[in-house]
């Protein structure tokens, strides 16, 4: 039998604030779920749009430190490995994705006070010169209205082929 491997690396926004619960041990567990866009071009020229909420679980410090630093809206990246649970409810079996947590990289600035001016999704987390480097490669605009972007398309071409891309992380 082969061995099996399970990654899941998802880059989006936090679509509701973090809920954080204690187990029986007292160990923080955090579920909140991340808005993953995704763009493409229809045979007729037109533009969908399609967005995917991946419901995510962090444990521990973890847990509390997203508790305390994420808010709905919030970009992020999580690393984790994706479970499948069953249960049952009313005589009926469910069956419940999502992705355990095994770092959570907060890519925004630290949460704001209210009045507080905020400098954009990404500007507490990149260089600038990797943000240049992703303008460059052909991610123009504003980067905290597209953000989350699609990695296929910092090449230009949207197919995600041709050179490696300058990916800032």
């Amino acid at each position: 039998m082969a061995r099996g491997f399970n990654l899941a690396v998802i880059v989006g926004n936090v679509a509701r604030d973090p809920e954080v619960r204690y187990t029986a041990s007292k160990q923080a567990v955090a579920k909140f779920a991340v808005a993953v866009n995704r763009k493409w071009k229809g045979q007729n020229g037109e533009i969908h749009e399609e967005v995917d909420f991946i419901p995510v679980s962090a444990w521990g410090s973890q847990a509390e430190n997203c508790e305390k630093y994420l808010r709905k809206g919030s970009a992020v990246l999580v690393e984790g490995r994706i479970r499948v649970s069953s249960y049952e409810k009313d005589g009926q079996k469910r069956t419940f994705t999502e992705v355990v947590a095994r770092n959570v990289q907060f890519l925004g600035s630290p949460r704001r006070e209210e009045g507080q001016e905020s400098h954009g999704a990404l500007s507490g987390s990149f260089r600038s010169g990797q943000v240049a480097s992703l303008r460059e490669s052909g991610f123009g605009g504003e980067m905290e209205g597209d953000f989350p972007m699609d990695f296929a398309e910092i090449d230009g071409s949207g197919t995600g082929g041709g050179e490696e891309a300058d990916i800032p992380f």
